[in-house]
């Protein structure tokens, strides 16, 4: 596969881009293409002590989009930028996808710009996967789409399924829709709305979740507008920090427990490992026509490795083929509710 990486995304500039991209072809079989400004990447390449590296090509992009930048301005005063050349190239076909962990509205915008909508999906998604004591679900929308009406979360429901099924191979993934109670007669006006839609999509929808469900991994799949997803989301990833924090804090009072720390240590490796969001490399932005991967800004060069892994999975398993299908089966019943709302 080749992979098209925003050489300047994320808040680090060049250096974890590129040192991802060089453990991603010594490990991986694929082509990594760095979009971005050609003196700079040659420069940190050389200074990586990696001036030739096989698999990986540069491919010439003098602006870069401001991280704070609003979206759509800067998208359209910078063509030339990293953002929009990347996604470019996914939709001219010379890479089948793009990563980047740069404004992720602007990721938006240039793969929108660039790559247009999949047939029938009206509002693309950004599908933020999370550890769980069962394993992993996917939480969608993750902050691309702050008012939402139920049709939009109908169409995440079922792309959430397919990208369950194309990466994490779960066959019939289950379905919740995010909410202040397990009972259907609880929840805002667009939860009601949304749930016998949903229950219409031809999804294994499980109902109404809370909160307190994601971490425990009651369903595969969990679907909320895009500021209550982005809210429960950055919740999600800060109450993780302040445990270890306050671990941390505890082991610290006692020489006892610094001993008991000192033989568990191996565990807190692990457990830190497998909370981590790193080892999904980024969140796929579901619904525009190609595969586009979305970092978080702060990103690691392990993040960069299986953004590769991960957006290479998804081109190979055909994740989009497969969303394109489904949306023309449920497209009646996306348009009947649209007409019964207006």
């Amino acid at each position: 596969m080749r992979i098209a990486l925003d050489a300047h995304g994320g808040d680090f500039g060049l250096k974890p881009n590129i040192e991802g991209a060089l453990l991603a072809v010594k490990k991986l079989p694929h082509e990594v293409i760095l979009v971005g400004r050609d003196p700079e990447i040659r420069e940190e390449l050389r200074r990586l002590g990696a001036e030739n590296p096989e698999r990986i090509t540069i491919v010439h992009a003098p602006q870069v989009v401001d991280m704070a930048g609003e979206p759509v301005g800067e998208c359209r005063a910078k063509p030339d930028s990293s953002l929009m050349v990347g996604a470019a190239l996914v939709s001219e076909g010379k890479a089948d996808a793009f990563i980047s962990a740069g404004n992720s509205g602007a990721i938006m915008v240039a793969s929108l710009l660039n790559l247009k909508r999949i047939p029938g999906v009206i509002r693309p998604a950004i599908a933020a996967p999370l550890p769980t004591f069962k394993g992993t679900c996917v939480l969608l929308d993750a902050g691309a789409n702050m008012d939402c009406k139920p049709w939009h979360l109908a169409q995440f429901a079922v792309m959430g399924s397919i990208y369950m099924k194309s990466l994490f191979k779960v066959e019939n993934p289950s379905v919740g829709l995010l909410s202040i109670g397990e009972e259907e007669t609880k929840g805002n006006a667009l939860v009601q709305e949304s749930l016998p839609l949903i229950r219409n999509m031809g999804v294994n929808f499980f109902g109404p979740v809370e909160g307190r469900d994601i971490p425990e991994g009651l369903t595969d799949v969990v679907v909320a507008d895009g500021f209550t997803g982005n809210v429960a989301l950055k919740l999600y990833e800060g109450s993780a920090k302040t445990v270890f924090k306050m671990l941390k804090e505890q082991i610290m009072r006692k020489f006892t427990y610094k001993i008991g720390a000192m033989l568990m240590r191996k565990l807190f490796s692990d457990m830190k490992i497998k909370m981590s969001v790193d080892i999904y490399g980024g969140a796929p932005l579901l619904g525009v026509n190609g595969v586009v991967l979305v970092c978080h800004g702060k990103v690691t060069s392990n993040a960069i490795f299986n953004a590769v892994r991960v957006s290479a999975e998804l081109a190979a398993a055909g994740m989009v083929t497969h969303i394109k299908k489904q949306m023309e089966q449920v497209k009646d019943k996306i348009s009947a509710a649209k007409e019964q709302d207006a």
